[in-house]
Formats: structure tokens, C-alpha cells, sequence
């Protein structure tokens, strides 16, 4: 009777074992937007290639979002969100932008994309392994998906507005540098997670919100790339207004408490320890 029960035990947790359908699916869609950036803009179809990866930022909001109203989060999921993010926003935004305009510039113009592309997987890691120890309030550093965003953008308002990249070789390299470099940074910015959707709001804030559909509709690769552009220059201001007298690791290092590394090592000295006196 034992070994029966354990046989059905094994076999409906062999059944229960799987990948969640919904919020991965919405993670191969943003990472699908992402690669069809890539190859737009080896096409040079290059306010498709920024397109799409606006359009992966809309999905890589929602699979999070969905995972957890369906109760589906997963450490599979996070992993495959981790990785998708790395393609969407870190390698086709570079090369985007290197195929627009860095191409020319030689070996600066691929070291810029470079920079941003690194930057991109360090903010990442940092961002998996100190996600449960951060103010949930704000970010450090920039979010991969807004530096994104500032450098596709830049791509998309120079083609709309029909400037040559060549002509924007230079401006597009410092862009694409302080981008990467701002991802790695220890900047605060508003993270927006703090606000409650849920909550009951005034009929004014309705028709703001209505009117700001209506100005990113009538221009949204200028109205786009100056959100998400100011958004970057505000993790600076922010941070300097909140401290009194800025320092070196207000910009950029991790103190002891912040080390993940550090942390790890010191768990196990402590794990250790215990053992010994026990």
C-alpha cells in the first residue's frame, strides 16, 4: 500500500511538472519583437525595427503582470524573462542603432554598442540578485527597457524626421554610452511600483490621461523619446537632490550591505560557524 501511494504520488507530481502557457507566452512575444528588430534594421526598415521594440516593452510589462493576477510566477518564468529581456533590450536596441548610425564611426561605433549591450546583462544580474533586498520603490540604475527606449528612440525620431545617421554618428555614440553606463549606475529612479492601480481616481486624471494618449498619437516618436530621455536625466537629479553631499558610491560601487557576493560569503561564514558549534 505504501508503494502504491508513493507510485501515485510521483505520478501526479510528474503531471503537475510544466512551463505556465500564458505569462511565457507573452515573454516569446516580446523576445520575438525584439529579434524582428534585428533584422529590420538589417534591412534598414529601421521605425520597424524601433517599433518593435516598443512593442517588446509593452509585452515584457505585461507577462510579470499576468503571472502574478493568474497566480503563475515561476523561477523558470523569471530566468526566461531575465534572458528575453538581455535580446529585446540590450542586443537589438545596440544593433539597431550601430546599423543606423555607429556603423560608420569604426571602432568607437561598435564599442559604444558594446558598452550599452554590457551595461544591459550587469544591470540585469545585479537587479536578479539583489531583488529582494531593494526598495521596491525605486530602481538603481536605469531600467534596461527605458535605456531602450532612449536609444530606439533616438533611431526612430532621427529616420521619421529623415536625418542620415551619418549625420548623427557622434551624438548617437554619447547616447548610446551614457545609456549603458546609467544602467550600471547607483541613480535612483521612480520605479512607479508604489502606485495603486486599484484605487478610485478623480474624472480629472481620467481626461489627463485621455489627453496624453492624444499628444503621444500625434507625434509618439519625438513625444516617446523625450518621456523616456527625460526619464534617464531624472535618476541623476533625483539622487543629487536627495543626498546632502554626493559621494562616489552614490554614483556608482556597492557598499558591503549591497554586495550580493559579499552577502553570499558571509551567510556561508555564518552557516559554517554554526556548524562548528553545534
Amino acid at each position: 500500500m505504501a508503494n502504491e501511494s508513493g507510485k501515485v504520488e510521483s505520478q501526479s507530481s510528474q503531471k503537475r511538472r510544466g512551463i505556465y502557457l500564458l505569462p511565457n507566452l507573452f515573454t516569446t512575444a516580446g523576445l520575438f519583437s525584439g529579434f524582428y528588430a534585428i533584422i529590420a534594421s538589417m534591412n534598414e526598415r529601421y521605425v520597424e525595427a524601433a517599433v518593435a521594440i516598443f512593442i517588446a516593452m509593452i509585452f515584457d510589462g505585461l507577462d510579470g503582470r499576468v503571472a502574478r493576477m493568474t497566480q503563475t510566477e515561476s523561477d523558470f518564468g523569471a530566468e526566461y524573462d531575465s534572458m528575453a529581456d538581455i535580446v529585446s533590450f540590450g542586443m537589438a536596441p545596440a544593433l539597431v542603432m550601430y546599423n543606423y548610425a555607429l556603423a560608420d564611426l569604426g571602432k568607437l561605433g561598435w564599442l559604444a554598442a558594446f558598452i550599452f549591450v554590457a551595461g544591459g546583462a550587469l544591470r540585469l544580474a545585479r537587479f536578479n540578485t539583489n531583488i529582494g533586498s531593494a526598495d521596491k520603490r525605486y530602481f538603481q540604475g536605469l531600467a534596461i527597457p527605458s535605456a531602450a527606449a532612449v536609444v530606439s528612440g533616438l533611431v526612430w525620431v532621427g529616420t521619421e524626421y529623415g536625418i542620415s545617421g551619418n549625420d548623427l554618428g557622434g551624438f548617437a555614440a554619447i547616447v548610446t554610452i551614457v545609456a549603458g553606463l546609467l544602467m550600471v549606475t547607483n541613480f535612483r529612479y521612480h520605479s512607479f511600483k508604489d502606485v495603486d492601480w486599484k484605487g478610485k481616481v478623480s474624472f480629472v486624471v481620467i481626461l489627463v490621461i485621455v489627453l496624453a494618449f492624444v499628444i503621444v498619437a500625434t507625434q509618439p516618436s519625438l513625444v516617446l523619446f523625450g518621456i523616456f530621455f527625460l526619464y534617464a536625466l531624472s535618476g541623476p537629479v533625483l539622487t543629487i537632490r536627495s543626498v546632502n553631499k554626493l559621494k562616489l558610491e552614490h554614483v556608482v560601487g556597492d557598499n558591503e550591505q549591497d554586495d550580493a557576493e559579499f552577502k553570499d560569503e558571509k551567510q556561508g561564514k555564518s552557516s559554517n560557524n554554526n556548524q562548528n558549534e553545534q
